[in-house]
């Protein structure tokens, strides 16, 4: 039996940048990001979907990368964490993260930033409950939630 090979070379436009990368067709773009262009910001954490660890922008809006094919992406604008940061200025969202010390263990951050970046730009961080529905997908284990809610309401209000 002949093996059949699923490589594509896709071409991902991540923070502004095009990059060049041959992928298995079945490759997330979680695992593009993290395992081919080393960018280990994103997090993987449960593979599934459901956790938010993965978090990044495609075209604007947020996505989870763990349920994205790299090849579905080629084409599209990806922002991750690395891309938020301006020279040695940080991100509002990530300045307001820091600011109300919203992580302890850090590694929902990443995602948790994301998610608020997106749904600041989107009009959809006004009010409290607003903010939690809409990071309701990213689930912070050492429930840093409260501090996270501080952070999103204060880097929406600066946006605003």
């Amino acid at each position: 039996m002949q093996n059949a090979t699923h490589n594509a070379t896709v071409t991902l436009s991540v923070n502004g940048v095009p990059r060049r990368v041959e992928v298995d067709a079945r490759t997330t773009l979680l695992d593009a990001l993290r395992d081919r262009l080393h960018l280990t910001g994103t997090k993987k954490g449960c593979a599934l979907g459901q956790c938010g660890a993965c978090t990044v922008l495609l075209d604007g809006r947020r996505i989870v990368s763990c349920l994205t094919l790299a090849v579905m992406s080629q084409g599209k604008e990806i922002t991750t964490i690395e891309g938020l940061a301006q020279d040695d200025r940080l991100h509002p969202v990530q300045a307001a993260f820091v600011e109300h010390d919203a992580f302890q263990c850090g590694y929902c951050t990443p995602g948790q930033i994301m998610s608020a970046v997106g749904a600041i730009r989107e009009g959809r961080a006004r009010s409290d409950d607003e903010i939690r529905e809409q990071m309701s997908g990213n689930l912070c284990r050492c429930g840093a939630y409260s501090n996270i809610l501080a952070a999103v309401r204060d880097a929406a209000a600066q946006e605003g």
